[in-house]
C-alpha cells in the first residue's frame, strides 16, 4: 500500500472532525428545537377577544439578580366564553409564567416600568377586538398563544446544517479513500506492466542466445 501523504491525513482528520461536530449539533438541535416541536400540541385554532391587561405589583425573577415587571393579558375564547392568559408563543407557557411580555433584564427600574407601560397602552387600545389564537385544551387549558415558535419548517431548517456537515465530512473521507484506492490500483498496474516488460526482455534474450548457439553449431 502506498504511504498516505500529509495532506490526505489532514483531510481525513478534517472529515472525521466535521462528522463529530455534526453529531454534537444534532444533539443540541434535538434538545432546543426538535423536542419542543414534537411535544408541542398547539394546533387547535380558536377565536380570542382581548379582555384585560394589567401589571401585577409582584415582579418576576430575572436570572436571580433582579426582578422585572410583567404584563399580563387575558382574553375570552369565543367558542366557550372561557377566560385564558394570552402569550405571544408557547415558550412562556413552558416556564409556567402568566406574563404576555417581560422586558429585557436591566437594572433601571424606571425604564423597565415605562417600557411595560407603553406596551400596555398599545394593547389597551385594542380591548374588545377579536383575533385568532391557538389553544391546547388538553395540557394548558388556561393559556392560549398567538403563534407557534417551534414549527416543522423551523425544525427541518435547524436539522439542515448538521446534515450538511455530516454529509460533507463523509464525502471528504470517501474522496480521500477513493483517491488512495485508485493510487494503489495504479501502482499495481504499473508494477504488473514493468514485470511484463522484464519477462518479455528475458524471453527475447533467451531466444536470441538459443538462435545464436544454433547458428554457431550448424555445419558450413
Amino acid at each position: 500500500m502506498p504511504v498516505s501523504s500529509v495532506g490526505e491525513d489532514r483531510a481525513i482528520l478534517l472529515g472525521f472532525t466535521m462528522m463529530a461536530f455534526s453529531v454534537l449539533m444534532f444533539f443540541v438541535v434535538g434538545i432546543t428545537t426538535v423536542k419542543p416541536y414534537v411535544n408541542s400540541n398547539w394546533e387547535e385554532e380558536a377565536g380570542c377577544v382581548l379582555r384585560q391587561t394589567d401589571i401585577p405589583e409582584e415582579w418576576v425573577d430575572c436570572r436571580g439578580v433582579s426582578t422585572m415587571p410583567c404584563l399580563r393579558v387575558t382574553v375570552n375564547l369565543t367558542a366557550s366564553n372561557q377566560g385564558a392568559f394570552l402569550h405571544f408563543d408557547e415558550e412562556p407557557v413552558l416556564f409556567a409564567t402568566e406574563c404576555f411580555y417581560i422586558p429585557k433584564c436591566e437594572m433601571d427600574r424606571k425604564a423597565l416600568q415605562d417600557e411595560v407601560q407603553r406596551v400596555k397602552s398599545s394593547l389597551d387600545g385594542q380591548l374588545g377586538s377579536a383575533s385568532s389564537c391557538l389553544a391546547d385544551h388538553a395540557r394548558h387549558p388556561d393559556h392560549v398563544i398567538l403563534s407557534m415558535k417551534y414549527t416543522l419548517s423551523k425544525a427541518l431548517f435547524a436539522l439542515l446544517w448538521p446534515c450538511l456537515m455530516l454529509g460533507g465530512g463523509a464525502l471528504l473521507v470517501g474522496l480521500v479513500k477513493l483517491t488512495q484506492c485508485l493510487a494503489h490500483l495504479s501502482s499495481e498496474v504499473s508494477s504488473e506492466a514493468a514485470r511484463g516488460r522484464l519477462a518479455s526482455r528475458h524471453t527475447q534474450g533467451k531466444l536470441y542466445r538459443l538462435l545464436r548457439r544454433s547458428s554457431m553449431q550448424s555445419p558450413p
